[in-house]
């Protein structure tokens, strides 16, 4: 255990079971305090935040558990008081609460649809504005969004999901941007991962290679002294990939009349990846574009 989390205070929200409680466990198990964040199945309840709590406080460590919901601004801004009363700092908050609302598009209800955006990314939002100046003030911060391959790559009935799940990695790209000169530095962390969501969803075998224990220690990692920035992690049964949102270099067809012709004919070579870059900042893209163009206009 060299890495190791002593002095610092995280929150873990959804931490009243699967992978929040294992994400608690294991900083708790290096050093952090913990608050221990959930709702609560029936989302009216903190008793399994409280179980959480008295298996760190068990295992020696220190702990107060919270039945803030994610989405009341009022109640996360109470928790991050309580938290700042009893330690006096705010170090790792990790963005783990969730739920689902599976259904086709074609069935799914716009509540359904804005309940799950309002959980996932809403929540984030509002969890991480309520720890913001706290960290730019103490210039340090490690904040992990979970995002997830459904938002990453798409899931059949999972629209309003993945959609959540993909503006999170938006809100990461820019945040980490924005806290690079307080040390604040913001990852996400994409688990594939057995829980209480997905309970019923799998075959036995399936769910006990996907403990949520295989996925922890990217998190670890990504909330550590030395974590990453902009960073897309993705974990599950013990394996660890990265994702990246990339450019291909692209070619200038201009604005003709047959310019939508000449991007059909030439659609292969612009999605050609040999020269694919990660952009540091959203504006690569006007500068690239830019820049082809000056290309292809010096050379006519």
């Amino acid at each position: 255990m060299s890495m190791r989390f002593d002095g610092r205070v995280a929150i873990v929200t959804g931490a009243g079971g699967g992978l929040g409680r294992c994400h608690a466990l294991a900083l708790a198990a290096r050093g952090a305090k913990l608050v221990v964040n959930d709702l609560g199945a029936d989302g009216r309840s903190s008793d399994a935040a409280a179980q959480v709590v008295a298996e760190i406080e068990a295992a020696g460590g220190e702990a107060m558990a919270s039945g803030a919901s994610v989405t009341d601004a009022a109640a996360v801004e109470a928790m991050v008081a309580e938290t700042m009363a009893r330690w006096g700092r705010v170090d790792i908050l990790v963005n783990n609460a969730g739920i689902l609302r599976d259904k086709s598009f074609a069935k799914m209800s716009l509540d359904d649809f804005r309940l799950v955006v309002d959980v996932h990314l809403m929540g984030a939002v509002i969890c991480t504005k309520a720890v913001w100046e706290i960290m730019r003030a103490q210039n340090y911060g490690r904040v992990v969004m979970t995002t997830s391959s459904s938002g990453l790559y798409g899931n059949f009935g999972q629209s309003n999901y993945g959609a959540a799940k993909m503006a999170l990695v938006g809100l990461m790209q820019t945040l980490s941007l924005e806290g690079v000169k307080n040390d604040i530095r913001v990852n996400c962390l994409a688990p594939t991962a057995a829980t209480r969501m997905t309970e019923g969803l799998m075959t036995a075998e399936v769910l006990a290679a996907l403990r949520p224990e295989t996925v922890s220690p990217g998190l670890l990692y990504l909330v550590s002294e030395d974590a990453p920035t902009r960073m897309i992690l993705n974990a599950g049964a013990g394996s660890f990939e990265r994702a990246y949102v990339t450019l291909t270099e692209g070619v200038y067809i201009g604005d003709g009349p047959d310019a939508a012709d000449q991007i059909a004919a030439r659609i292969d070579e612009i999605g050609d990846r040999a020269r694919e870059i990660v952009p540091e900042s959203g504006t690569a893209q006007g500068t690239f574009e830019i820049g082809n163009a000056t290309a292809a206009l010096k050379k006519s």
